[in-house]
């Protein structure tokens, strides 16, 4: 009822201006921004403030052409349509969309899902000032005003109003959170195996680890394991031993064929990582995820490529 109310609020508060682009942008587009709301945390009245932005109130040529709302460019994974435009460099290869809430989904798996941006979902859902400004310091945009911009377009067109009828008790996890809660501590995992109980056995994933000490190898982990040496290098995605550093993290077991719930993807950050990389991070297994993904041995992670983690349900 709250949701219902907060929209019509909003609806009849537009209604009573004119008719413009932008106000037709935010009655056309506001209920897809409440349920990325509710899927991923992402608040409305940030995404329609951004898709006002970004899209030139849905006007600009990459929205009316690519149903691009937000800009969003290939990057190597993209497998759809493009369309080339000038940007930051001539000729850019920018996504092009079945439909407009397929650029809305996207924009929100965006900030989820990329490292850079994580840390604005532990903001307050309904701080849209937090989470401007948050979203300028994160480097989302080069303009120094784009923070100013953002909270002036919803503000003016009272945008915060759509994130009132959400409740945040139903909102989903940070996914800093859920990542953090698939790590514990397993002090019951000392028992299955004979050494120190001063050592800590760790669990991400429901897959138990140790942290490396100085000094040790996989050789001297797998006898103290009471594994064979092919084993702790087949958990650990190796095929043969390689130099092993203090803090790193070294699986006792089998990873899982998925990440766990909450995590379905990862975006590709700026700092040079290998899929192997991403893969012992989430405690997902090599072989599973080049499958979900298609990807071939020699495949390399470049910034902005999104490489799934979980099955998900592709939107109709």
């Amino acid at each position: 009822m709250k949701k219902i109310l907060a929209i019509l609020l909003a609806a009849v508060c537009l209604a009573a201006t004119a008719d413009s682009a932008q106000e037709k942008y935010v009655r056309r587009y506001s209920e897809i921004a409440i349920a990325e709301m509710q899927r991923t945390g992402v608040p409305a009245s940030i995404t329609l403030a951004q898709g006002l932005i970004e899209s030139g109130a849905g006007l600009s040529t990459l929205a009316t052409k690519g149903n691009n709302h937000f800009g969003i460019k290939c990057h190597n994974d993209w497998t759809g349509k493009r369309m080339y435009h000038d940007d930051d460099a001539k000729g850019e290869c920018f996504r092009v969309y079945r439909s407009a809430e397929d650029s809305f989904r996207d924009h929100s798996d965006f900030l989820r899902y990329y490292d850079r941006y994580k840390g604005l979902f532990e903001l307050d859902p309904k701080d849209y000032r937090a989470w401007a400004k948050g979203l300028k310091k994160a480097g989302y945009a080069t303009d120094p005003s784009y923070a100013s911009k953002l909270i002036k377009t919803i503000e003016d067109y009272q945008l915060y109003l759509y994130d009132d009828g959400v409740v945040i008790s139903e909102l989903p996890e940070s996914p800093l959170e859920v990542e953090k809660a698939s790590e514990v501590r397993k002090v019951k995992a000392v028992e299955e195996y004979s050494f120190s109980t001063e050592r800590l056995v760790y669990e991400k994933n429901g897959v138990q680890f140790v942290y490396a000490e100085e000094g040790e190898s996989y050789s001297s982990l797998a006898a103290e394991y009471h594994l064979f040496l092919r084993e702790i290098l087949s958990f650990n995605d190796l095929k043969s031993e390689e130099t092993l550093a203090s803090g790193t993290v070294v699986y006792l077991k089998a990873k899982k064929r998925q990440a766990a719930k909450g995590l379905d993807k990862y975006i590709v950050g700026e700092e040079p990582q290998t899929l192997r990389d991403i893969c012992q991070r989430f405690a997902v297994k090599l072989s599973s995820v080049k499958k979900l993904n298609g990807l071939k041995d020699d495949y390399q992670p470049a910034e902005g490529d999104t490489i799934l983690l979980r099955k998900v349900k592709k939107s109709k």
